[in-house]
């Protein structure tokens, strides 16, 4: 019985070769595109949220707990040493860091600063931010010894750079309030300028090795955060239970959709965006099917009719009509798909290359690679096909139900 009702509908798809064509492209061409802007908004959200946690604000961070409210130089976390001893124990990989805020200056200009003591070896190991220099080199190691007297090594923002006019091998003063309330200022040489990796680190980051933030502030062993970043391994909302709370004990941790609240509204209403756009295509495809199908019901009322005096049930009339309709979905719905994730390839091998229209992007304050790449996944390809292709056999049940329930006397008579 399947195999005649899928006989049948295959002949009937193609008596009007025209409009079957016409539906089809449109169903073929709805998932295309699904597919190729699925990925690629789902890869440009999967690029926010990497370059937010990769580059140093890690999948979650440990703060004393009115230290994000505050920014005090003296909120800083009772026990940073047994957290990093936690993580280490976890396989957790994190970075302590030290903050302070003071003046630079080179020459006539001058500019606040952020300034970030940092241990570079960590920082290399941990985050992506001491590589995205755009000249000279990340910080040196922290030495064995003693510090060395004369110009310490500093690595700026890209926009705190451009203020102060300061390129690779320039020197600069610093000038802070120490934590001991003294006046605290150290010469430092610019070793590295940092490219475009959102709008504070950009404006403001002074970065320096935490022995000489230790003595630019006068604050030996203080650290302000702990940030954790397992690369993905690690759900942040597991962090808390894999640390353990006695590492957490004094401190609040917080992941990075807590720190970064409208980074984590954008992801969501960008995936809102693609389901809105997603049930706008159906929609469209679904109504272009039914007005395929009721058409080619119309036309055939009459052998509707003589079907049903030859006995033929209303059942397999609406079989018929539906296999007919999931013949069209299938030779529309699957080639469509095929292309669409043959250009979502593409777009994940080689991007979308948007710097002809802006250098660089940010969203949130979380600078964005010009070229976009997709991100392709099975749910990106398999829901839209399936999704398309059931919507084709949903839009056309009513006209089925329609040629089921016709009345053979009436039908035969219809001209």
């Amino acid at each position: 019985m399947l195999s005649l009702a899928l006989r049948l509908g295959w002949r009937n798809l193609w008596r009007n070769g025209k409009r079957t064509a016409i539906t089809a492209a449109a169903i073929a061409f709805g998932t295309f595109v699904m597919i190729a802007s699925g990925a690629l908004m789902l890869g440009l959200v999967r690029q926010w949220v990497d370059n937010a946690t990769n580059l140093a604000t890690g999948e979650a961070q440990l703060h004393a707990p009115r230290y994000l409210a505050e920014r005090s130089f003296y909120q800083t976390l009772p026990d940073a040493a047994g957290a990093l001893r936690a993580a280490a124990a976890a396989s957790v990989p994190a970075a302590a860091r030290a903050y302070g805020f003071g003046l630079v200056s080179r020459g006539s200009k001058s500019a606040g600063a952020s300034f970030w003591g940092v241990d570079p070896a960590v920082e290399r190991a941990t985050f992506d931010l001491p590589r995205q220099l755009q000249r000279g080199s990340y910080l040196p190691d922290l030495p064995a010894g003693p510090a060395p007297e004369g110009a310490r090594p500093l690595v700026l923002g890209a926009k705190l750079a451009r203020s102060l006019d300061a390129e690779v091998g320039a020197e600069i003063i610093a000038v802070v309030q120490a934590g001991d309330g003294s006046l605290g200022n150290e010469l430092f040489r610019v070793v590295g300028v940092l490219k475009t990796a959102g709008e504070t680190i950009d404006r403001s980051a002074a970065i320096v090795r935490r022995d000489d933030f230790a003595l630019l502030f006068a604050a030996p062993g203080v650290v302000h955060e702990v940030a954790f970043h397992s690369r993905g391994r690690i759900p942040p909302e597991q962090l808390a239970g894999r640390l353990g709370d006695a590492a957490l004990a004094g401190g609040e941790l917080r992941t990075w959709r807590q720190l970064l609240p409208m980074l984590s509204d954008l992801e969501q209403v960008t995936t809102s965006a693609l389901v809105v756009m997603g049930l706008i295509f159906f929609l469209a495809a679904g109504l272009g099917v039914l007005n395929t199908m009721l058409m080619a019901t119309y036309e055939r009322i009459r052998e509707f009719g003589v079907q049903k005096a030859l006995g033929t049930t209303p059942g397999r009339i609406l079989l018929d009509v539906a296999t007919e309709a999931w013949l069209l979905g299938g030779l529309a719905s699957v080639p469509g798909g095929l292309l669409g994730t043959l250009l979502a390839a593409y777009l994940q091998a080689h991007g979308l290359d948007m710097s002809r229209f802006a250098s660089s992007f940010s969203a949130s304050g979380v600078a964005i690679d010009p070229v976009w790449q997709a991100s392709l996944s099975g749910p990106v390809v398999v829901v839209p096909v399936l999704a398309m292709w059931g919507v084709t056999v949903l839009a056309a049940l009513y006209p089925a139900f329609k040629a089921a329930r016709i009345q053979a006397v009436r039908a035969m008579a219809h001209h």
